[in-house]
């Protein structure tokens, strides 16, 4: 696939750069170059009104690394299912799994062509990881993809990830219901990972899911409570430290910044199904 000169790879037809995108502000905000105009200034916009955003970002993908690299090292998983992966960056899931095992097997599970297009570029010459495009609500067309069905093997443990895309979902559409659904349609024994973006002040999940919504053209859902979030964990068997704020999920070193405010969070943990 072409690159332009700046190295990006050049965009399938028919998107719209004037619009941000959710995956690219992402992109932005942990220093990648697959994003544009409208995802920065939409980032700038974001940061003034949460200034912590950019080492939230950063903070939920070290969670998500970590929570691969326990479960790929001390649970024996060896399939990873990652809902809404966004464009890739460095230490990808597919990377930290096949470093603690390398026949680890990883589907990425994106509906932006942009993820599709970068993602499938990346993973050209490793055959234990694929990217597929569709709509993470969509269980039943993941589960009958023949990628997915390559992953799933009787009696063998799958990680289905939800990190940091929760918050896309809108109420009426059921996240918690995609999370049970997901598991039910999983082996038992099971893991689920999930950070979602939640706030205890009512006037900043009004504000800050009012501007996604503005920004993205609705492409999101919104800023839950905690107490929503630990909806999403019922019938399971969390992981210790239990639901946290994500830079506390089992950190494995002291030099991360901790979250510096607390207008939002990460929060979110590792679960199991009996």
């Amino acid at each position: 696939m072409e690159r332009d000169h700046e190295g990006r790879l050049r965009l399938p037809r028919g998107i719209d750069t004037r619009l941000p995108s959710v995956a690219r502000m992402y992109d932005f905000y942990l220093g990648g170059n697959n994003n544009f105009a409208a995802d920065r200034e939409a980032c700038a916009a974001l940061s003034a009104q949460a200034p912590s955003t950019k080492v939230l970002a950063e903070n939920n993908r070290r969670f998500l690394r970590r929570a691969v690299r326990v479960l790929a090292r001390d649970f024996g998983v060896r399939r990873f299912l990652d809902h809404g992966s966004g464009l890739p960056t460095q230490d990808n899931v597919h990377q930290v799994a096949q470093r603690e095992a390398p026949g680890a097997r990883v589907v990425y599970i994106d509906n932006d062509p942009i993820v599709l297009a970068h993602g499938r570029a990346l993973l050209e010459d490793n055959e234990n990881t694929a990217v597929i495009h569709a709509d993470m609500r969509d269980t039943a067309s993941i589960m009958a993809d023949p990628h997915v069905g390559s992953l799933l093997a009787p009696g063998e443990p799958v990680a289905a990830l939800f990190v940091s895309v929760l918050h896309c979902i809108p109420d009426e559409d059921d996240p918690a219901g995609l999370v049970r659904t997901v598991m039910d349609a999983l082996p038992p024994g099971s893991f689920v990972a999930v950070s979602h973006l939640v706030s205890d002040d009512p006037a900043v999940r009004r504000s800050t899911t009012d501007f996604m919504l503005r920004s993205t053209g609705g492409d999101w859902g919104r800023v839950r409570e905690t107490q929503d979030v630990e909806g999403f964990f019922d019938g399971l068997e969390v992981l210790p430290p239990g639901l946290v704020e994500v830079s506390t999920w089992r950190p494995d070193t002291e030099v991360a910044p901790k979250q510096p405010g607390t207008e939002w969070i990460e929060y979110g943990g590792v679960a199991r199904r009996p």
